[in-house]
């Protein structure tokens, strides 16, 4: 056994974690002790302990401080002019034609809830084209770049910062190799790792996933700070000039990337950090809110908050409390070097109760059916409260919002099923709007614009590559006034076809 680990797990207060050492082969000893040589024994001690003492921390209900954002601080796509919405897309264009411009992707967690052994990205929907999220967005981005190149003439990047963890770095990166970068430039998708915090017991004890393997878990969302200083990417982004970052979470089928209103509305109220929101479904919809508390910029969860203010309207009928957070999230690159150089230490850790599967007292191995441990993470958003220009901007949930959180057997909520079918609706209604007209088995023309619960599929299906059109625009020249069956896939390939009038 090395000569410093009894010691710095007894000075972290986790002698235990070395009970199995003796029954350990020569490579299990060896991968252990690097683990637990990589963490500092104070910093061990306490999070263990924090972890434990958070458990038992009773939340207050936020309600007596809270009161809505400020409207001078709030933008949406829905209810502005067109004039101001041209202006903000412009804007975000000509920033991202200047090379100012990075995306930034949250891909640390693993698919637990949605039953897969892969990174989210990876996953396949299961959409005619059989693009997984990875692909989509990846498309997105290509094509991003391209509406910016010719409305400004101006060949540009908009580099793909991906951050993963120990369970999701390497395969991200076969998987990238394997379908060639999805035609990005390989040196202009970077990829980097969050750090990774043992799992505790309710005592505050470390969880031994196998009798040499501590259950480890990403630090969160929130962990991206630390990872920002660690992989030194503010450093390569100040190399490539970036002045803006739209951050955004792996498992959202209907983000957009680098999106320009938002960047250029961000900009143009001159915002150091910013937050995309929808309106909540309903009152009781299990979102955080972005709102102030004593006047302090940041989400409350659901959780937070009692029945009577979670249902409260103003004289509208609109909720009082509606910013529901979808995690996308706009910084300029100076915030985020005022939050590694000074705020992340104040950061708080959230507890999340997990069922974490792990060996008992005599090494057998044990699958939980309750929750029995604590795994602490920090939130990206918990930085709101730094802002010195904080704003939002509301944008249509069936537009921008269709998170791909459970399996199938979860209902229809936040399911590969959903996911798929936010999209093949959202489609549908550019295919409508653009004028194409989809007929039924008989060759009748289906109705086009009736309404069907999000539970269900829409009339028709229809799939439009990123590359073709990023949110409906310029489908007119191929769809107008022209017939087709279910289902349609529109490809680059299939619209060259279209445009010569095949």
């Amino acid at each position: 056994m090395p000569r410093l680990l009894p010691e710095l797990l007894a000075e972290a207060g986790q002698p235990e974690v070395l009970r199995f050492w003796e029954q350990l082969s020569a490579e299990e000893r060896r991968l252990l002790a690097a683990e637990l040589e990589r963490l500092e024994p104070g910093e061990l001690r306490a999070h263990c302990e924090e972890a434990a003492r958070a458990r038992q921390r009773h939340t207050e209900p936020r309600d007596r401080l809270m009161e809505p954002l400020p409207g001078e601080a709030t933008g949406s796509s829905i209810r502005t002019d067109t004039e101001s919405l041209r202006s903000w897309r412009e804007r975000g264009f000509h920033e991202i034609s200047e090379n100012h411009v990075a995306v930034l992707l949250l891909a640390g967690g693993q698919g637990t809830r949605l039953g897969v052994q892969y990174p989210k990205g990876m996953y396949d929907v299961g959409l005619p084209s059989g693009k997984t999220l990875y692909q989509i967005q990846a498309e997105r981005i290509r094509k991003v770049q391209q509406l910016a190149e010719e409305k400004l003439s101006k060949k540009c990047t908009v580099p793909w910062y991906i951050m993963t963890s120990e369970f999701t770095l390497e395969p991200t990166q076969k998987f990238f190799t394997l379908h060639n970068y999805f035609g990005l430039v390989k040196s202009n998708v970077v990829m980097f790792e969050q750090q990774m915090l043992p799992a505790v017991d309710f005592n505050g004890k470390i969880i031994l996933e196998q009798k040499g393997k501590i259950a480890m878990a990403p630090d969160g969302n929130g962990g991206l700070y630390r990872a920002l200083t660690n992989n030194k990417i503010l450093e390569d982004m100040d190399r490539r000039g970036i002045r803006f970052v739209h951050v955004y979470c792996v498992d959202n089928i209907l983000v957009k990337m680098a999106d320009p209103a938002f960047i250029g509305f961000c900009v143009e109220k001159g915002a150091d950090c910013g937050a995309k929101v929808v309106e909540k479904a309903y009152p009781t919809e299990p979102v955080g809110v972005v709102c102030c508390v004593d006047g302090i910029n940041q989400v409350v969860e659901y959780s937070e908050v009692s029945q009577a203010t979670v249902e409260r309207r103003n004289a509208d009928g609109r909720l009082t409390f509606n910013a529901g957070n979808i995690c996308n999230h706009f910084f300029t690159v100076d915030f985020l070097k005022s939050v590694t150089e000074e705020f992340e230490p104040q950061l708080k850790r959230h507890v999340a109760v997990k069922k974490i599967p792990h060996v008992d007292e005599k090494g057998n191995p044990v699958k939980p059916e309750t929750p029995n441990g604590i795994k602490m993470e920090k939130f990206v958003f918990d930085v709101f409260q730094f802002s010195k220009k904080f704003v939002v901007f509301e944008v249509l949930r069936e537009e921008e919002f269709s998170p791909l959180k459970n399996a199938e057997n979860a209902g229809n909520k936040d399911t590969p099923s959903s996911a798929r079918r936010a999209l093949l609706w959202q489609h549908y209604r550019w295919a409508v709007q653009a004028g194409a007209h989809f007929l039924d088995q008989k060759d009748n023309r289906i109705s086009p614009l009736k309404q069907f619960p999000d539970t269900e599929e829409p009339p028709a299906v229809c799939e439009i590559s990123p590359l073709v059109s990023s949110e409906g625009e310029g489908l007119e020249k191929y769809l107008k006034d022209r017939e087709f069956r279910s289902p349609l896939l529109l490809t680059e390939q299939a619209v060259a076809a279209l445009a010569q009038g095949q």
